[in-house]
């Protein structure tokens, strides 16, 4: 049986990348060719304004927004860590030096985006430059060894900690997970690589006073690759003959191992359409998810954070009431860490469990919920249940979600998800017309504009009501369909 699959789709306006484990979409990603990542650039960049307050700093680096820098993202030689998870907890608990002691208007810095722009933000940024190959990830700028959580063996632990050891001459080195097993001629190829990369950076930053990009990262197909490719997958299909020879060469370049998964895709039918994937990306759109049992969730995104409610929808369960709401809830556990990955949901995420009065319950829904979460890519922590139900989790964000890249705000709702009712527009029309017939002391039939619906409704359900308005205004009124108005607008016309 395939137990996982990347298909790649890439032409002149977007690239596509989904990735499978056992024909489900679990991981989907997008670029589009007028809004790419900038994650991972390096740019000259130039202090615009220092704002103490704040202990942050705004860089143009030529961007439409000036970027942010963070007072602990800048690098300090008397303070060589920053705030990464990976890095020792005695340097962060250690006084740093203030915002206005490292940087000053008008200096040009070295930086690199750590998160994309998002709604009204400008770019975050950080001046440890971090250079990432398939199995390390190289910090010029810092004395620094780490190995990835996800390699929990410590025997393969302390070997991989021995080889940095042993083999980093400068500069700092994590470990990724894909590193996993290397030996010491694969860490050496990629330090080679990514050390050369940073010279390469070190002389175009030093050549030059030009503020804006000093080097991109990877082709974003090559990139997200990088990164997603692992034993576990079967099959590497590509649609597109010119993107083909470019995975093709990239990955018997770097990960020759996998050379003879990658396949081009040429058949008539979509590559994404045969596997469906259009259909599930949908779905990751839709604010309602059912659940197999009849339950469902809720799932609405703000700017600030992520709600998930639980439901038991059509589910009635077998045997009583607190076993109905534990079965769902637990269906729900796997549903809702799946989401989350496939709408790329970031920030402060909180889940509204169904209230369950038995602590046993609570704990082993909590305990499931953290189990499921550790399949995600993108670091997942739990912070508690609260005793109505609720847990409180963060995921890590460096680009924009799913919906905010795919969709925009409804220009009828402006993003409230709601429209007026057709009761609430019609007792807007009549206190607007009593006023207009009042003080114009009209006699002549009045004519309302409105939207087809409200019309239609009027006409067909509240006969009543219009002769309630004749009644008390004392002329004729008329509803008339204009097809160029928003649903909550009229027009009267005397």
């Amino acid at each position: 049986m395939i137990r996982s699959e990347i298909l790649i789709e890439s032409n002149r306006l977007e690239t596509r990348i989904a990735y499978l484990e056992k024909g489900e979409l679990v991981d989907y990603k997008v670029e589009r060719k007028t809004s790419p990542t900038l994650v991972g650039s390096v740019y000259r960049g130039r202090v615009v304004r220092v704002l103490p307050g704040m202990q942050a700093a705004f860089i143009d680096i030529g961007l439409e927004r000036a970027a942010f820098l963070y007072v602990g993202d800048v690098r300090d030689e008397d303070f060589p860590f920053d705030s990464g998870d990976e890095l020792p907890k005695e340097w962060m608990d250690k006084d740093r030096p203030k915002i206005q002691e490292l940087l000053t208007e008008g200096q040009t810095i070295l930086v690199q985006v750590s998160k994309d722009p998002m709604g009204t933000k400008g770019a975050r940024l950080t001046t440890h430059i971090s250079l990432a190959s398939r199995r390390i990830v190289y910090l010029p700028t810092l004395n620094h060894f780490g190995i990835s959580r996800r390699i929990e063996a410590e025997e393969e632990r302390d070997r991989l900690k021995k080889l940095l050891e042993e083999n980093v001459k400068s500069g700092g080195v994590i470990v990724r997970t894909a590193g996993e097993s290397m030996t010491e001629a694969e860490l050496k190829l990629d330090i080679d690589f990514t050390h050369k990369q940073w010279v390469d950076i070190q002389k175009h930053y030093t050549g030059g006073d030009k503020i804006g990009l000093i080097r991109s990262e990877e082709e974003y197909s090559l990139r997200i690759l990088r990164d997603l490719l692992n034993p576990a997958v079967d099959n590497i299909w590509v649609e597109g003959k010119e993107t083909y020879e470019k995975i093709r060469t990239f990955v018997g370049l770097f990960m020759p191992r996998y050379i003879d998964k990658v396949y081009h895709y040429f058949e008539k039918e979509p590559l994404f359409a045969r596997y469906g994937v259009d259909v599930e990306v949908e779905k990751a759109l839709a604010r309602k998810v059912w659940l197999r049992s009849g339950g469902y969730l809720v799932i609405d995104e703000t700017e600030a954070l992520v709600v998930i409610d639980v439901n038991t929808g059509k589910y009635v369960g077998k045997k009583d009431l607190e076993d109905t709401i534990f079965k769902t809830n637990m269906e729900a556990i796997k549903e809702i860490a799946h989401q989350i990955r496939l709408r790329d949901c970031g920030g402060i995420i909180i889940v509204d469990f169904i209230d369950m009065t038995e602590q046993d319950h609570r704990d082993r829904v909590l305990a499931a919920f953290e189990e499921e979460v550790k399949r995600d890519r993108v670091r997942v922590s739990i912070i508690s249940m609260t005793g109505l139900g609720l847990v409180e989790l963060t995921r890590k964000r460096l680009r924009s979600s799913l919906r905010r890249t795919l969709t925009d705000s409804c220009f009828y709702c402006e993003g409230m998800g709601t429209l007026k009712k057709k009761e609430t527009i019609v007792c807007e029309i009549f206190r607007d017309l009593s006023f207009t017939v009042k003080k114009k002391t009209i006699t002549q039939p009045v004519i309302i504009h409105c939207h087809t619906d409200i019309v239609n409704w009027v006409y067909s359900e509240e006969s009543e009501m219009m002769d309630y308005f004749e009644e008390e205004l004392g002329v004729p009124v008329i509803f008339r369909t204009d097809v160029k108005l928003h649903f909550e607008e009229y027009k009267i016309e005397t």
